[in-house]
């Protein structure tokens, strides 16, 4: 049975209002002016409950922000949370924020402005009981986790140093799982360069860089093995200019996912292989990339960080269960300072990157005293 928390009983329509706005302003990750509106938006309310706000300035992206306590001395938990979204400019007009029975639906509704919500209403619970848990967290709110984290993973890794706990605050599954493991990733291109011919009247002549292309794309696909969690995938192509011409250049753009790190190169070494030669005599190959997210891999730390929150969870009635996904967060970068982390601490919901993302709005509530009550116990 769920513990009915009488501090937090009378905020969900409160918190909702709140994720109405963070919702109606457009944030996705190439859209500045909304990232920082959010970010000076979040930074007030935390700075109403005596929290010190750092904020990072950023030229091309949103700004980061570091928070945490006035009266904090060296927090040993690091909060990671988003507040950027995947939808481009002009999404918010054409589908805002609305409510349909007990689900919220809006542009990243619950990836993860939700969590957003949730994060600052576990602090100020905390602070409404009298438990001093908030001044041992530190949070650091992010600008561009959707595409890759690019200017925000080394703040991360290096304010995760010397913390022994981190808490990720993407969505939890959509059956209310957290997470425990994630497929670390990577983004390479394949070049292949040929020369170009009329295919009519001296086809001899050229050398087709997208049947090269052909060959490698079949090979590379061979280096899956989805049992041990290893995909590779070559999700776009480009090439040619014409179609009565044979192509001088092809390009694809490859996906790869692993489980554990020390798969890493053993997968690029074989990569490597397959472009160090050619099938069609006279082109040539160039492969770049890397592995822009480490694998998030489920430790004995991570195991004992899971208990505490389980127990947290029987205490307040809720039934906690742990996942791995393929998808990335930056619960990666935590996990490769040997922080032990457990991610998905938000509320629960699903469809997220889509025009059906929702938000179970019972689950509002409840996640935040799970989160809150869950730092209290770390602070112990």
């Amino acid at each position: 049975m769920k513990l009915i928390d009488y501090v937090l009983a009378d905020k969900q329509e409160e918190m909702l209002h709140f994720i109405e706005q963070l919702v109606n302003i457009d944030s996705g990750s190439h859209v500045k002016s909304g990232i920082d509106t959010i970010g000076l938006i979040l930074k007030g309310h935390f700075e109403d409950i005596g929290f010190v706000v750092e904020t990072i300035e950023q030229e091309e992206y949103g700004n980061h922000l570091i928070i945490q306590h006035n009266e904090a001395v060296n927090p040993k938990i690091i909060i990671v949370a988003h507040m950027d979204t995947v939808f481009p400019k002009g999404t918010v007009a054409k589908r805002p924020f609305r409510i349909e029975g007990d689900r919220a639906y809006g542009p990243g509704v619950v990836d993860m402005k939700s969590s957003l919500v949730e994060l600052l209403y576990a602090m100020k619970y905390m602070k409404e009981v009298g438990n001093e848990g908030y001044k041992n967290v530190q949070i650091i709110l992010n600008s561009d986790e959707e595409i890759g984290s690019p200017t925000s993973r080394s703040l991360i890794m290096e304010r995760a140093k010397g913390k022994e706990f981190a808490l990720i605050m993407e969505p939890a599954r959509k059956d209310g799982s957290l997470v425990s493991a994630r497929r670390g990733g990577g983004h390479y291109t394949l070049i292949v360069k040929g020369k170009a011919a009329h295919a009519g009247i001296e086809p001899e002549k050229g050398r087709s860089a997208i049947e090269e292309l052909a060959h490698k794309v079949i090979q590379l696909h061979h280096l899956s093995d989805h049992e041990k969690g290893i995909s590779v995938n070559v999700g776009m192509i480009e090439g040619g200019s014409a179609y009565n011409t044979v192509s001088s250049k092809a390009v694809a753009h490859i996906d790869i996912r692993i489980a554990q790190m020390d798969q890493a190169q053993t997968l690029l070494e074989k990569m490597k292989e397959i472009c160090s030669f050619t099938s069609v005599p006279g082109t040539k190959i160039k492969l770049t990339g890397e592995i822009g997210r480490p694998p998030m891999e489920k430790t004995e730390q991570t195991k004992s960080l899971l208990d505490i929150i389980r127990k947290v969870g029987e205490e307040i009635g809720i039934k906690v269960s742990d996942t791995s996904t393929g998808g990335g967060s930056d619960a990666s970068f935590t996990a490769a300072t040997g922080v032990a982390t457990v991610d998905g601490l938000g509320p629960v919901g699903g469809n997220a990157h889509s025009d059906e993302e929702y938000l179970e709005i019972p689950t509002l509530t409840e996640r935040t005293l799970l989160l809150a009550k869950t730092i209290q116990k770390l602070s112990e």
